[in-house]
């Protein structure tokens, strides 16, 4: 086998960009989604059609728009700049190329509705034993 390169070319898709920024985003803690559309462009992403929240552009430049929902109570900047940062390594990686722009959008905050924090920790659980218990076993355990 020769040890001498040969030059040649490779033939990236857009769908294959997509796919690597799409991970690299939803990789980031702090991003729930991408943003946009309503049900009607959730079903056109499933049929292949669109991708909202996501657009690219490789003419003249290689530059990525993207859209996210953010989780409620994160700084916001620190997870853009955590976003934009993990974009351009994972193409830079997988492409040897890095983006001209990488352009972030926060559509929505997102919410997890769930128990207050301040509740729980205030009120022993259910199936733990209280200080009474204690105090009425008769152990010199507490």
């Amino acid at each position: 086998m020769s040890a001498d390169h040969i030059p040649g070319r490779s033939l990236v898709t857009k769908r294959a960009i997509r796919d690597l920024v799409r991970s690299a985003v939803l990789s980031v803690y702090g991003v729930t989604g991408m943003a946009g559309g309503g049900p009607a462009a959730l079903f056109l992403e499933r049929l292949g059609v669109a991708h909202p929240g996501l657009r690219i552009d490789l003419e003249p430049q290689l530059r990525v728009s993207l859209r996210l929902t953010v989780a409620y109570g994160l700084p916001i900047a620190e997870v853009a700049r955590q976003v934009e940062s993990s974009v351009r390594y994972t193409l830079r990686n997988a492409l040897g190329r890095e983006p001209a722009s990488v352009s972030i959008r926060i559509g929505a905050l997102v919410h997890e509705h769930g128990t207050d924090p301040h509740a729980v920790a205030t009120q022993p659980a259910p199936d733990q034993p209280g200080t009474s218990d204690l105090a009425a076993s008769g152990t010199d355990v507490a």
